[in-house]
């Protein structure tokens, strides 16, 4: 089955863009800065510029990839390719596995906030089903669906930013009634960086995660016939994005409330708007952090789906995740990421000190190592496509191939920084073992594969030959 023919190509390109701009602002935006913030000071500014300057090298190197060679499995081809099946298999399995892990966390996160706020005598497991069986169904509906309730949720998110950054701007800048100008946060308490200069690199490998899924958009070009053209747009708009909506709101959050101030960076948006004096602070952000979570939830449930059904078009997965409905929905595929998710999510009330916590740990720097590849393939794909067909390289990586090289080698000290960090040496260590037994994986199946062939051969030359 042909997986160009089998999904429907019905994503526009007011979808493309917010699912592109969704992606950068994620719940760990609303309710994870504050963590940053506790751990680095006000310097967690310069933590969240220096880890969005990569994502936007990444996002730059990608969309020079799928312009010139358009693929359903995005980065996990373009690995295949650069580095041979053995990457395509890991890059595509690992990412599955990242977005499988997301998907309980989410729908727990959702799940808990709810009962908190509303429902609190609904059982959590049962607020968990309904959040991911109400997701799971927007995908199977269709494609399009998907993209429309990606677009809502992200408008949402737009727009709370937006109007976030205007107030929070008049606010230092003491353009509201009552205020003066105001940056005193940022250097009282015992300085700009606070807790040394180490804190503030090491904590890039936490924040970065934060950033994670501005990649889907890559994902959901093969299902757009806009593909191109949405892509170089959503790729040119994500220095704004992130230098705009996540550094400049961190920077708002640091000017506006005490680094030190642990109680209210536990939920700083709120308390950032409590300060400045806008009723109903709580209110608002809960509806917005739900629908951050809602967001994430619908793009875990696509994301995982679709590379698994990228994985079985290249052999690498059952080749029943082919299967599509007549809308286009690879059913099968969407249904098998939400069993997982659940089974998760399970987890996480029999056993979360134990199995739960090993998956969180197992899947934490699962996209640092993609994201690592993703580099790798360009500086391999870039000369390939140069010397064969040059044409396709309609959008170039900028400064090829001494900013991919740096970009690499910064990858790979975040992810050795990870290890002497007590807070992420376990999940550096399991994300490891993740990544060997996925190359375990693909070597039994390699020699399965390759012992059938053998096998094929084999009675194909016994056979007689009929005159």
């Amino acid at each position: 089955m042909n997986q160009k023919e089998s999904l429907k190509k019905t994503l526009r390109m007011r979808h493309m863009m917010m699912i592109a701009f969704g992606g950068s602002i994620g719940a760990g935006l609303f309710v994870g800065s504050g963590a940053i913030i506790q751990a680095t000071g006000p310097a967690a500014v310069l933590t969240a510029l220096m880890a969005g300057t990569l994502v936007i090298l990444i996002m730059r190197m990608l969309g020079e990839m799928v312009v010139a060679k358009p693929s359903l499995g995005s980065f996990s081809d373009y690995a295949r390719e650069a580095l041979g099946n053995w990457a395509g298999f890991t890059v595509g399995w690992l990412y599955w596995y990242f977005w499988v892990i997301v998907i309980a966390v989410e729908a727990i996160a959702g799940a808990t906030i709810l009962k908190d706020w509303i429902f609190s005598d609904t059982p959590l497991w049962v607020l968990n089903l309904i959040l991911l069986s109400a997701l799971t169904l927007t995908n199977l509906l269709s494609v399009k669906a998907y993209g429309e309730f990606e677009y809502w949720f992200s408008l949402i998110k737009v727009v709370t930013i937006t109007l976030f950054l205007f107030i929070g701007g008049a606010y230092i800048l003491g353009l509201l009634p009552g205020t003066t100008m105001n940056f005193s946060n940022l250097t009282m308490h015992s300085g700009f960086v606070p807790v040394g200069t180490g804190a503030v690199f090491v904590a890039i490998a936490t924040i970065i995660f934060s950033f994670v899924g501005s990649e889907i958009v890559t994902i959901a070009a093969a299902e757009s016939d806009e593909s191109e053209k949405a892509v170089v747009k959503s790729v040119n708009s994500v220095i704004v994005r992130i230098l705009l909506f996540y550094v400049g709101s961190v920077f708002l959050i640091v000017t506006i409330i005490p680094w030190n101030d642990a109680v209210s960076l536990k939920n700083p948006y709120v308390s950032a708007l409590k300060v400045i004096g806008i009723p109903g602070a709580d209110i608002i952000m809960n509806l917005v952090v739900v629908t951050a979570v809602l967001s994430c939830l619908n793009s875990g449930v696509y994301t995982a789906s679709r590379m698994l059904f990228a994985l079985s078009a290249k052999g690498d997965a059952p080749k029943w995740m082919l299967n599509v409905t007549k809308r286009g929905v690879p059913l099968k595929a969407i249904l098998t990421c939400t069993v997982f998710g659940f089974l998760s999510v399970i987890m996480s009330f029999i056993s979360p000190d134990t199995v739960f916590q090993f998956l969180l740990n197992s899947s934490g720097a699962i996209a640092l190592f993609v994201y690592l590849l993703i580099s790798i393939s360009q500086l391999i794909l870039r000369r390939k496509i140069e010397n064969e067909t040059p044409h396709l390289l309609k959008f170039r990586m900028w400064g090829y191939p001494y900013i991919t090289i740096a970009s690499i080698i910064a990858i790979t000290m975040i992810i050795g920084t990870m290890g002497f960090n007590s807070e992420t040496r376990s999940q550096l260590v399991l994300s490891i073992f993740s990544v060997i037994v996925v190359v375990i994986l693909y070597v039994v199946k390699a020699k399965f594969t390759r012992q059938k062939m053998i096998h094929t051969n084999t009675v194909e030359d016994d056979i007689p030959e009929v005159k």
